[in-house]
């Protein structure tokens, strides 16, 4: 698979995962917000339903007690009134008795004046409580009342009036005293098994409903559920919902721009270059440098090489500026720099000669790549001489800083020459004052010889006027048999071009090196 083709699988990767962990996170972020919310709201109605029943068991104990303690004949004007005070005040009582045993003597209310007398109690507790759940036993006017006994008083009340939903005609309630159905609005409202439903708020997204459960167990074990319609709760939270889903879209329209962004990061050209850098991934082939007199390789001239994920060769016409645009000259100018010296340890074992490097104006700025290459050639036993460095004329513009480098790259034994000459800013008496060994004459001119073209002529005071400076020269893109002949002619030692060989890989370079020593 090709790098950009991994790049964008990566990328759509990255932001599928991306748009559904975002996603995901804010919404059941909100959720969870919404039910937090939810619970204070509709747990809160169980809960409240569930103390305020709760709490009527504790007044009706305290009721019943009360009477037991009631400083007045028993049945006595004074006693039935107190009991019909305390039937009054509290509306879900539907009658109030007082018993010896198993009769009862005297009470107020709705109940038969000899009062209800089920077959049985159905819980008698430690706290002093006995009750009678609602049945036919219990019936009174069409209603099953719950009765509960306390010392010598009892109590029948009308279970329906123990929830209060009336602000809430949507919502159902359940009441369960012991796990038994004691009461629900309306009557015949359907709820589970309160033992099958957790405690708290609970979406019940098939049934449509939202489903709240309260337990407690300080007088009686009750349980209260609270039910309404699913849509009750959307309409409640749906805007808060609606936000968190505007922002997970908000955040996941930002998390696929970030992934686009570094997916054509990943895919541009610099990125890519800087990637194959990093990973040793430039190659250097080897363009011999003749004598022309004897037709003996005396050198090459390192030229760098790159490869890209599509396998296709990008030239260093493009590549360079690339690299210098970027900011990242000095570090592809190591990496061929590294690639020549190691290829160098392998030549030397051949012949010793030199290898040509070319440097940017970018490298000219200061001398890491000269303390790299001392460094580089130290390591690898080899001098100096070993590396010859190549600027172009346009790394001469900045004069002073450009003067100080190659002073002191030569210095330390590196011949230097100037590239291309004839196509800058430069001219032979501006060189003079630069410490040069070389002049490199470019192409352009090699091939204007013998066409009758003006730079056919310009050729001509190029070589002398740098014969007069004593630099050495070498002609670049020389073609033909013509063109070297000329060259000899004109006193020109040095040439390079595809009359001699094209850039060759290491391997092939020391081929053509070794042939050409035999031939000699």
């Amino acid at each position: 698979m090709r790098r950009r083709d991994k790049v964008l699988t990566a990328g759509v990767l990255a932001a599928l995962v991306g748009v559904t962990v975002l996603f995901s996170v804010i919404v059941w972020l909100f959720w969870r917000e919404s039910m937090a919310s939810e619970e204070a709201y509709e747990g809160g109605l169980a809960a409240m339903l569930g103390e305020r029943t709760e709490n009527i068991f504790v007044d009706l104990r305290d009721m019943l007690a009360g009477f037991d303690k009631l400083d007045a004949q028993r049945c006595e004007p004074a006693h039935l009134q107190a009991l019909r005070d305390a039937a009054v005040s509290r509306p879900y009582v539907r009658g109030i008795g007082y018993w010896e045993a198993t009769e009862r003597l005297c009470g107020v209310g709705f109940l038969p004046q000899e009062g209800l007398k089920p077959s049985h109690a159905d819980r008698i507790y430690d706290n002093g409580f006995v009750a009678w759940w609602p049945s036919k036993e219990t019936e009174v006017g069409g209603v099953q009342l719950f009765l509960i006994r306390y010392g010598n008083h009892d109590v029948a009340i009308d279970p329906r009036l123990l929830l209060d939903l009336s602000s809430s005609p949507s919502r159902q309630a359940g009441l369960w005293v012991e796990k038994l159905r004691l009461a629900a609005v309306p009557l015949d409202a359907p709820f589970p098994d309160p033992a099958t439903v957790p405690l708290g708020v609970n979406v019940d997204r098939q049934q449509g409903v939202v489903l709240s459960h309260f337990a407690r167990n300080e007088i009686l074990p009750i349980d209260v559920m609270a039910r309404e319609p699913i849509g009750n709760f959307w309409t409640r939270h749906g805007a808060l919902l609606a936000i968190g889903v505007v922002l997970g879209i908000m955040t996941v329209l930002g998390w696929i721009d970030i992934v686009t962004r570094l997916s054509r990061r990943q895919l541009a050209p610099e990125t890519e270059l800087k990637q194959a850098i990093a990973a040793g991934q430039i190659t250097v082939f080897y363009q011999p440098v003749m004598d022309l007199r004897s037709s003996k390789c005396v050198g090459a001239e390192a030229l760098a090489r790159w490869k890209n994920s599509a396998g296709e060769w990008v030239s260093p016409n493009v590549f360079v500026p690339l690299a210098e645009k970027a900011g990242i000259v000095q570090e592809l100018t190591i990496a061929v720099m590294r690639v020549v010296v190691s290829d160098l340890t392998r030549i030397y074992k051949s012949g010793a000669i030199s290898v040509n490097l070319n440097l940017s104006p970018g490298d000219l700025q200061n001398d890491r790549v000269g303390h790299e290459l001392e460094e580089a050639l130290r390591v690898a036993g080899l001098p100096p001489t070993a590396v010859k460095l190549e600027i172009t004329e346009r790394a001469l513009v900045n004069a002073d800083s450009a003067r100080k480098l190659i002073g002191e790259l030569r210095s330390r034994g590196h011949e230097v020459a100037v590239d291309d000459f004839g196509t800058g800013y430069s001219s032979l008496s501006y060189l003079q004052s630069f410490e040069l060994d070389v002049l490199k004459i470019d192409k352009s001119f090699v091939d204007a010889i013998g066409t009758g073209a003006a730079t056919s002529q310009v050729i001509v005071h190029v070589i002398d006027m740098a014969k007069s400076l004593g630099l050495s020269i070498v002609a670049e893109g020389v073609e033909t048999v013509q063109q070297a002949q000329w060259l000899i002619e004109h006193d020109v030692q040095f040439a390079q071009g595809y009359l001699f060989a094209k850039p060759l890989s290491l391997g092939d370079f020391l081929v053509f090196f070794l042939a050409r020593r035999k031939k000699d």
